[in-house]
């Protein structure tokens, strides 16, 4: 049994995510029947293809090599988030984002995609990279989503507004080839949901941009949110601020007993864990949550933390 799960932010919770990968591997009695990790998902900001969560900042090159070397030497993948909607051909020459592509530019390295324009770039000038079909598209239809699954994707990521209807999930030809997004935050059928992609690709560019021109300037949104007034509404969503226990009455929630009893035995192996905007305590009880052993929990939390504090990732006061 493989239980492969896509874990979110190698950049921000870079140090988070290899302490998690060292317990995997020197704890392995923590764990749940046959976890392991698939990818480690995110960017490098000021990436201008990213998309899914804004994300700001900046990591030089040496970052960049620093945290490829870090996974791929573990045998771990970074996919990077490059689900921008608001692409178009004039940001396919971006120097930052074929920067990163160039330095992981190794086939062990994936990419989320969205934007047709975009993915025609990258399968041209990286053949090396395996493609991901992002639930960014919203693809709500079986029909359609069955199609989708049927094209030359290595993984793709099932809209999570199809979670839990099993008469659906069943019919899809490859499920092996799917990926269930088990956490989601946003409110179930969120009408604005595709608005609020199309929004954070906007201030993607527009930050991108910014640093370009002013990279000693601190980003102001002002301007940008007066030429497109909903990116203000949506920066106040409250469902991105949901934690482990607020989404488990959503619709949407699969639960780990859900992962194990039903999705596994039905032939899906993979299990995206969204997370990359959330604070530490909460990304941690995710993981609890998904990949430990109820009864381990208390000791996989205390070792966890020990080293996340031992490693500068977490202060606690004395």
């Amino acid at each position: 049994m493989r239980v492969r799960f896509h874990l979110p932010d190698f950049a921000g919770h870079f140090r988070f995510n290899l302490i998690f990968a060292e317990m995997l591997k020197r704890c392995p009695e923590y764990f749940r029947e046959g976890v392991e990790i698939a990818s480690v998902y995110g960017c490098f900001p000021p990436s201008l293809w990213n998309g899914g969560r804004f994300c700001g900042g900046y990591c030089d090159k040496d970052y960049v090599k620093t945290v490829v070397s870090s996974f791929n030497e573990r045998g771990i993948p970074l996919r990077f988030t490059f689900t921008n909607p608001m692409i178009e051909k004039k940001h396919l020459s971006d120097d930052f984002c074929n920067m990163v592509m160039n330095v992981a530019n190794n086939g062990l390295n994936e990419a989320i995609v969205f934007s047709p324009i975009l993915e025609e770039y990258i399968r041209k000038q990286y053949p090396k990279y395996k493609l991901t079909s992002s639930t960014c598209k919203r693809i709500t239809d079986p029909d359609a989503m069955y199609a989708e699954v049927e094209k030359d994707y290595h993984i793709v990521v099932i809209d999570y507004d199809l979670n839990n209807k099993f008469d659906i999930l069943e019919k899809i030809p490859d499920k092996e080839k799917c990926e269930i997004l088990v956490n989601a935050c946003c409110d179930p059928a969120c009408a604005r949901r595709s608005e609020h992609y199309r929004t954070i690709g906007l201030q993607q560019i527009d930050y991108a941009n910014h640093v370009k021109k002013h990279p000693n300037t601190a980003y102001s949104p002002d301007k940008l949110s007066k030429l497109h007034p909903e990116i203000e509404q949506f920066n106040k969503c409250s469902s991105v601020n949901r934690t482990i226990f607020d989404i488990q009455d959503l619709s949407t929630h699969v639960t780990p007993d859900d992962i194990w009893n039903k999705y596994v035995p039905m032939g899906f192996s993979q299990f995206k864990i969204e997370g990359r905007t959330y604070e530490t305590l909460n990304l941690l009880e995710h993981y609890m949550y998904y990949m430990i052993k109820p009864e381990c929990k208390d000791i996989a939390r205390f070792t966890f933390l020990r080293q996340l504090r031992a490693n500068g990732v977490l202060e606690l006061e004395e």
